[in-house]
């Protein structure tokens, strides 16, 4: 059995790391500058098990889009209580904790700059992708109150845009990525985030002399109640999608229509042959299915709404945490378990593969 999903941010850092001592894991701790909403201290926290010098990892990285850490951070611990040296084989697991711990303590999607993390690992050095057309939807998505009669005139005014637009086309536009609307959502930034700047230079460091690595993104909150989606970064046809599809079979490229995702800009797995050029990189998101997308996506406006315009702090703000929680985690033990087989089998794989 999977032990339940933490109720906090502090809870689960601490059942990680415990969990991880336990296992007689290699743990370092990078402090992250802000606090949480409990005025917690935050961390990146990173356990490793495993030859330190394997030249074959397996990272597994949670809460890149912070609320949805709650799952991977659950996954983690369970996969640290039944770790098997033995059945591991020779390849070194490390296990990212919390790489957005901002946004996972603030029940967020987004980081203390409003920034999707994987919106924000984009060339910066050259102009920022375009979406012009989100303009035309900004002030609905994220107006400047929450009243009932607000959000039922702005959900009204969305819902003709699915009629207009139709839904695959509405979905990329307001999820692809954009980078003029800062409290808007799907916001990309202005720069590189600290959670950015962080990875690179982890990611630098750990995978120096490591000749292969499979990389394992975990989140949730698109595609059927459950369900694990395998989403690519890469596009069809190419040597790393490939490589994908002969490690773990129905991968599906976010370039694809046929994924939950939209094709994003600055998504960091693909990013992530950046960070080690030596190393080859193989990795996969694990997208697991809450509810129907209209559920999340008011979910995350609300929140936005909170932040960009409200009181984070007031009494009635609990209200929408609690709404963003419930639109990307299920607390039902069967939610858990039905989770579980998809994250195991990956792992399994890319550790046969990388043996």
């Amino acid at each position: 059995m999977i032990a339940p999903l933490s109720r906090s941010y502090a809870d689960a850092r601490a059942a990680f790391l415990d969990t991880a001592a336990t296992a007689q894991a290699r743990i370092r701790s990078f402090p992250h500058p802000l606090t949480g909403l409990e005025d917690e201290e935050l961390f990146v926290d990173v356990a490793e098990v495993g030859p330190a010098d394997a030249e074959h990892v397996v990272i597994v990285v949670s809460g890149t889009h912070g609320v949805e850490g709650y799952l991977g951070s659950a996954l983690q611990r369970h996969h640290l209580e039944t770790y098997d040296t033995d059945r591991e084989g020779g390849a070194a697991i490390v296990f990212v904790h919390a790489l957005n711990p901002y946004g996972f303590s603030w029940v967020r999607r987004v980081n203390e700059d409003n920034v999707d993390l994987n919106r924000n690992f984009v060339d910066w050095s050259q102009p920022t992708p375009a979406n012009d057309d989100y303009a035309d939807l900004a002030d609905a998505l994220v107006p400047g109150d929450w009243s009932a009669e607000t959000q039922e005139r702005t959900l009204l005014e969305l819902m003709g845009k699915v009629e207009s637009l139709g839904i695959e086309r509405l979905q990329q536009i307001v999820s692809g990525g954009q980078y003029e609307h800062p409290t808007g959502v799907f916001y990309g930034g202005t720069g590189p985030t600290w959670s950015n700047d962080w990875l690179r230079s982890f990611m630098h460091d750990r995978l120096d002399g490591v000749s292969r690595a499979a990389i394992i993104d975990l989140h949730t909150g698109l595609g059927p109640w459950g369900h694990g989606e395998l989403i690519s970064s890469e596009r069809p046809g190419s040597d790393g999608f490939d490589r994908q599809q002969a490690w773990w079979g129905d991968v599906i490229s976010m370039a694809d229509d046929a994924s939950v995702s939209a094709d994003l800009s600055g998504d960091w797995l693909g990013a992530a042959p950046e960070f080690a050029g030596d190393t080859e990189i193989t990795g996969i998101a694990i997208e697991y299915g809450t509810v129907d997308p209209i559920t999340v996506l008011q979910s995350l406006r609300a929140d936005a709404v909170l932040h960009g315009h409200r009181d984070p702090t007031a009494d009635d703000a609990v209200e929408v945490r609690d709404q963003v929680r419930a639109a990307f985690l299920d607390d039902d033990p069967s939610w858990l378990e039905t989770c579980l087989p998809r994250y195991h089998s990956v792992v399994t794989e890319a550790l046969e593969r990388l043996s």
